[in-house]
């Protein structure tokens, strides 16, 4: 019989096939077998039973970042409908410089909270182990008959920046198909959001990350929206989509990579609530030259792929060597091969070509000698300083990779750290690599975080070459060297790392610290640095507003009630710890590391940090029938993000209500209403202009810098009726220059939002945008309302027809709702009314002010023809109803005839505008933006 089992939808399904035979058959226990003359095959089962695992029917990823400081929650919800309990692993790659902050388990009615606690002495190993940059956790549980389990895990962690890029990271690996599926990352960086990008998703287990050659494209029902200062990316594919990109549900890691605008001098210092953090990455300054030895393992296990990528790499490596640069090469194994015998080398052609034929001729043979190879690059180095009049700001390294541990010569760790730290004696800095699982991964760090370096370790079946050429890259061009930022001592305390030794192209260094001096309205910084042209000094004093530009806790959907909004305690915290953490491995002393462990122990305690120091216990909190989701979660930018939930039509503001707004408008065919409250009556006329035509409606751009024009639509007229044609506002333009330039270009469907990066919006979703001088406020399918400077606002009314009639169009009206910051000056249709009155001439206004509805009498009516008085000049008007749209559906006003002949300034013709983007900056005369 052959038993055939596979799954599908969370149904397993078994096929067993018997195959029988004519004279082969077993006799009895002898196992003695004779020779088959016929074949017969019987189907005897064709059956389905449901999978035996729990079916997970929620994974979903939710990620707040606030200025490069990432609080993420991560929910998963398994189902158990077997008919006995079952085991459910939650497992999850978080990245390994991440802290855990908290983890819940709900399973049935009963939840599980964790608790941190310190970690005693020789305590065993946590429930995270360290692969390929993430640090994997695993939580087991069985859930009972019938019922779901649902965990909860919250981690944090503070981006660093490479390559000019911060990347954020989720791994998707919930080892099965799930039903829904969602990652959802809120970016909040107020000194604004630059290249913004989400690569295709990356499985780092295996070489081409299973995609197109080429293809840069975000993965499949990804979202990206963004604005200057707020983004929001979304992962939401459903099971098909899944299923395409992985059938057994390991999808990969979703990445999201950005930049954020930079100041000049000395850089970004954020304050918030007595804590302080500084982020410091100048850009455009020339490099230094560099010292560089590379020191590569050559021994016997390098052998195939390993030392093929090595020469790669370093055959792509020479070639980005600057003119200015010097270097020298070491393979070592059992043996020290130095290519250059007592020197460094200037970067020229034939020096290239030569180094090149090197490492191409370099062959794995023999041991591991590690600490022979660095004692001899560290004194190769030593040497050519001390002997040379080298640049002063030049910066010397030694990139140092291998693939195993030291087989050769000394082979004791601490020894090897000992003997390389008195080499190096401070003056340059070791880069280490790490190829393999047979690398001792902390020897390496150790001895890069001894010699100010930094650490990092490929798979052998990644693509080491890009790899090692990414690493380089990362330091390959210093900017500065000898970097000190100061604050003055009696405003600071315990303030994190101030002195490095170098600064990289496209990283960033970051310090934190805490306020002790309240009483003061700034910090001084000061910041000093060689370059490669001369030492640099700079100085700032930066404000301390209160209450503070960064403090976000006051927004909508910020609120956690633990405190943990203050992200700039919760980013100074994490580096202090860091720190500790990093002091504690390099210490030798017991007394020093038993006082680094208690101090950053005590320290993971107060802010719920799961480190080597502390553990997560689980406790039992009891019953809990239902837990609503918000009581987990982390801080997030929903409340601020209005302007980014417009962007994908998430969260639409509460129930709109009527809005109130003037008389003064522009609506229809288009009708023209102006409010004069003083006089208590209104005035309104038409328009019959030409489709294509576009009408100048506020023209005040040499005061308050605002311009509004409509272009116009044309549609047949009404069967029986006098005109023509009909027109409508199919587009409006509202375009302003102070402070800054910006428009809005709005349409039934959609607005453009332009004020130095473009944005496009739906009419359909409701949203709030806003900037530092203007706020765009959309009623789904409603209305717009656009408001400059608090003092100026437009109600944009949208007019769409299921089933339009053949002489209807949809259309917009344009409503003005306060005019206070238009200057006296204001012109166009509308806005030339907006700072002066009309006089009636002749008879009673009676009751022209009230509105006439169907059971007030004919005598409240006023005489039905008057004049007015405009500007010196006569018009002559007739009394009418009007229809608009505004709330009120009908305002009585004085009809000007004929184009409002007289009534305004010139004829109609003087306020046609020649394009949309035309401000005319007197009557009259055209401008463009």
């Amino acid at each position: 019989m052959v038993r055939v089992e596979g799954s599908n939808l969370g149904y397993k399904w078994i096929l067993s096939v018997c195959f029988t035979s004519k004279g082969w058959h077993n006799q009895s226990s002898h196992s003695f077998w004779t020779r088959p003359r016929h074949w017969k095959m019987t189907v005897v089962t064709f059956q389905y039973q449901q999978e035996t695992r729990p079916r997970m029917s929620e994974f979903s990823v939710k990620s707040t970042i606030i200025s490069r400081y990432a609080f993420t929650t991560v929910s998963c919800t398994m189902v158990n409908s077997g008919s006995e309990a079952r085991e459910a692993v939650f497992e999850m790659q978080i990245p390994a410089p991440a802290f855990i902050s908290n983890f819940t388990m709900i399973i049935g009615n009963k939840t599980y909270y964790g608790e941190v606690t310190g970690k005693e002495k020789k305590h065993s190993s946590d429930d995270k182990a360290r692969e390929n940059g993430y640090e994997t956790f695993k939580a087991s549980v069985f859930i009972p008959r019938k019922m779901q389990a649902k965990f909860l895990l919250h981690y944090e962690e503070l981006l660093q920046r490479r390559l000019g890029k911060y990347e954020y990271t989720v791994s998707i690996r919930p080892q099965q198909l799930v039903g829904r599926l969602r990652v959802e990352v809120n970016i909040l960086e107020k000194s604004g959001i630059v290249s913004l990008e989400v690569p295709p998703l990356r499985n780092s287990k295996h070489k081409g990350n299973g995609k197109v050659e080429g293809d840069v494209s975000p993965p499949p029902s990804t979202v990206i929206g963004h604005t200057k200062t707020l983004a929001k990316v979304t992962f939401n594919p459903s099971v098909v989509e899944q299923t395409r990109i992985a059938r057994n549900g390991i999808l990969g890691d979703f990445i999201i990579r950005y930049d954020v605008n930079r100041e000049l001098s000395v850089g970004d210092v954020q304050i918030l609530n007595g804590y302080f953090v500084h982020y410091f990455a100048p850009t455009d300054l020339p490099p230094l030259p560099k010292n560089v030895v590379f020191v590569l393992d050559s021994s016997a296990s390098m052998v195939g792929t390993k030392l093929k990528q090595t020469k790669e790499a370093l055959f792509t490596i020479l070639q980005d060597l600057r003119p200015e640069d010097h270097f020298n090469i070491i393979g070592f194994s059992n043996r020290i091969k130095v290519w250059q015998q007592d020197r460094l080398v200037p970067v020229t052609p034939n020096n290239i070509r030569d180094a090149k034929k090197y490492i191409h001729n370099m062959s794995p043979t023999g041991g591991t000698n590690i600490n022979g190879a660095l004692q001899t690059g560290a004194k190769l180095l030593n040497d050519y300083i001390a002997q040379n009049d080298i640049d002063a700001r030049s910066v010397s390294l030694i990139i140092f990779l291998t693939d195993g541990r030291p087989t050769v010569g000394e082979t004791q760790s601490l020894k090897i750290l000992s003997n390389t730290k008195d080499a190096i004696r401070d003056k340059f800095c070791l880069f280490t690599i790490g190829i393999g699982n047979d690398v001792d991964h902390k020897l390496l760090e150790r001895m890069a975080l001894e010699n100010c370096g930094m650490t990092r370790h490929f798979q052998e079946d990644e693509d080491a070459a890009s790899h090692l050429k990414g690493f380089y890259d990362e330091i390959g061009t210093p900017l500065l060297s000898d970097i000190r930022v100061d604050y003055p001592e009696d405003n600071v305390e315990q303030v994190t790392q101030n002195f490095f030794p170098n600064y990289f192209n496209g990283s960033e260094i970051i310090i934190a610290g805490k306020l002790i001096n309240c009483t003061s309205d700034s910090l001084h910084v000061e910041v000093t640095a060689s370059n490669s042209k001369k030492y640099i000094l700079l100085k700032k004093d930066v404000a301390i507003d209160l209450p503070s530009r960064n403090d976000i806790r006051g927004m909508p959907g910020l609120e956690d009630g633990k405190g943990d909004t203050n992200y700039i305690e919760r980013a100074w915290s994490y580096l202090t710890i860091k720190e500790l953490l990093n002091s504690w491995l390099k210490s030798d002393d017991s007394q020093e590391k038993d006082y680094l462990m208690e101090k950053a122990k005590s320290m993971a305690l107060t802010y719920n940090f799961v480190t080597p120091f502390t553990v997560l216990k689980m406790r039992e909190a009891g019953l809990h029938p239902e837990l609503a989701p918000e009581e987990f979660s982390s801080p997030s930018t929903d409340g601020i993000g209005e302007k980014l939930q417009s962007l994908q039509g998430h969260k639409a503001p509460p129930d709109k209500q009527r809005i109130k707004i003037s008389k003064t408008s522009a609506d229809g065919d288009p009708h023209f209403v102006i409010d004069f409250p003083s006089s208590k009556f209104s005035v309104c006329f038409n328009i019959d202009g030409e489709p294509g035509d576009i009408l100048r409606l506020v023209s005040d751009h040499k005061e308050s810098g605002v311009t509004v024009n409509g272009q116009l639509i044309g549609a047949p007229a009404p069967p029986n009726g006098h005109k023509k044609h009909r027109t409508y506002f199919s587009t409006i333009t509202i375009l302003n220059n102070k402070p800054e330039r910006s428009y809005l270009e709005i349409t039934p469907k959609r607005i453009i939002l332009d004020d130095g990066e473009r944005l496009l919006l739906s009419c359909g979703r409701s949203a709030v945008v806003r900037s530092n001088s203007l706020e765009v406020s959309i009623s789904a399918n409603s209305n717009i309302t656009v408001t400059i400077r608090d003092t100026i606002s437009f109600v944009i009314l949208i007019h769409r027809y299921k089933k339009p009639a053949p002489y209807q169009r949809n259309h917009l009206g344009f409503y003005i709702s306060n005019s206070k910051g238009l200057s006296s000056d204001s012109h166009g249709l509308l806005g030339q009314f907006l700072n002066h009155e009309v006089k009636l001439l002749q008879g009673s206004l009676n009751a022209s002010h009230q509105q006439v509805g169907q059971n007030q009498t004919e005598a409240l009516k006023p005489n039905p023809t008057n004049t007015l008085k405009v500007k010196g000049r006569l018009v002559p008007v007739v009394w009418k109803q009007r229809r608009i749209y505004n709330g009120q559906q009908e305002v009585e006003c004085w009809f000007a005839k004929n184009n409002a002949d007289k009534l305004i300034d010139g004829s109609y013709k003087d306020y046609l505008a020649s394009h949309p983007f035309d401000t005319g900056t007197s009557f009259g005369t055209s401008n463009s933006f």
